[in-house]
């Protein structure tokens, strides 16, 4: 299950368990246009017409906010959603030549090298700048980030304390006997949550990723195909019939299992991988000018505080506002794994091979 869909489920889910907001997506608003209108670009010069923006299939934010966006902007907003942050990757990159679309958000820092490969985004500078931390190595330039999140292991508070067993807190701890038949993790082959945690591994052990895998494995691992499934069926603080009270998930999670006032889960933040969110304006735009307005406005006050709620990320600039439970049960880490994407992109299908062969024995 990839990022955004995680964002749908647990959007779902905080309704049931009384909470405000969680881990990573919330639903899709439809594609098509928001609303009519006419104005200025970023610019400020009066331009108007349409800007469309290719997203994944779980962009949404709060139509007040759009229809703001249309009103100041003078420009009108079309959605264009593509699936998941892959499959827009891939639909970028083979219409780099000829896109059908203005600008784009949602491709994140494992798979920007491929458009940005393909020539698919301009340059653009816009009005804010992020902090250093989230731009990336190459193509800094033309990919701004937005917003961030983290894939980190979980586990159940409760269920330790009942058990008076010390939850792991490394990855290294994964492997120890003491945890043996507690994990379930998405796959890497079928998840860009479980890609994550991988990447993660390759991050903390380089070369020697295999040995670690084969001791995961080897110490009763579950490999499901996606989040979902993980964390609504096998873990213990998701599901009434889960039986393994450590799951790979996000570092927001905790904030949907308050309950009385605390949290039930916690994130172990040593053992997270950071992605990225990122918007551009696309080379051959229609509308770039257009494009640049809308790559200002996902950095402005307004849509990055409404970032936590209504896609359950982080928002990158300094002074948007989180809600009070994720600042208080769900705090980042301060030094997240990383793997750079170009090295991602040259060796993705040479290591998914080599993690099935490790997973499957």
């Amino acid at each position: 299950m990839n990022h955004a869909s995680v964002r749908a489920a647990l959007a779902t889910a905080s309704a049931a368990l009384l909470l405000t907001s969680c881990s990573l997506t919330g639903g899709s608003e439809p594609s098509g246009t928001a609303s009519d209108a006419g104005g200025a670009g970023s610019s400020g010069t009066t331009s108007g017409g349409t800007v469309v923006l290719a997203t994944h299939e779980s962009f949404h934010l709060p139509k007040k906010l759009i229809k703001d966006f249309e009103e100041q902007s003078g420009y009108t907003l079309e959605v264009r959603a593509a699936g998941d942050a892959g499959t827009l990757a891939t639909k970028l990159s083979l219409t780099a030549d000829n896109p059908t679309a203005d600008a784009s958000y949602g491709i994140d820092n494992t798979f920007a090298s491929r458009p940005l490969g393909e020539g698919a985004f301009a340059e653009v500078t816009p009005s804010a700048t992020p902090p250093e931390q989230y731009a990336l190595d190459e193509g800094a330039d033309r990919l701004v980030p937005i917003d961030s999140a983290s894939v980190c292991v979980n586990v159940d508070t409760d269920w330790f304390d009942a058990e008076g067993l010390t939850p792991p807190r490394t990855l290294d701890d994964l492997t120890d006997p003491a945890y043996a038949d507690l994990l379930v993790t998405p796959g890497a082959s079928t998840s860009s949550t479980g890609m994550a945690f991988f990447l993660a591994t390759v991050a903390a052990y380089g070369d020697d990723w295999q040995g670690y895998w084969t001791d995961l494995v080897g110490n009763g691992a579950k490999v499901v195909d996606g989040w979902e499934d993980a964390y609504y069926g096998d873990f213990t603080a998701g599901s009434k019939t889960g039986t393994r009270p450590i799951v790979v998930s996000y570092d927001s999670s905790p904030a949907f299992t308050v309950k009385g006032g605390r949290t039930t889960t916690a994130a172990l933040l040593d053992t997270c991988f950071r992605q990225v969110e990122y918007a551009g304006v696309l080379a051959g735009a229609d509308n770039p000018e257009g494009a640049a307005a809308l790559v200002d406005w996902m950095l402005s006050d307004e849509v990055q505080s409404a970032l936590p709620e209504s896609m359950y990320v982080y928002p990158v600039m300094p002074g948007a506002s989180v809600p009070d439970d994720w600042a208080q049960f769900a705090p980042q880490p301060t030094d997240p794994y990383e793997v750079s994407p170009a090295e991602i992109t040259a060796n993705r299908e040479q290591w998914l091979t080599e993690w099935t062969d490790v997973v499957s024995r």
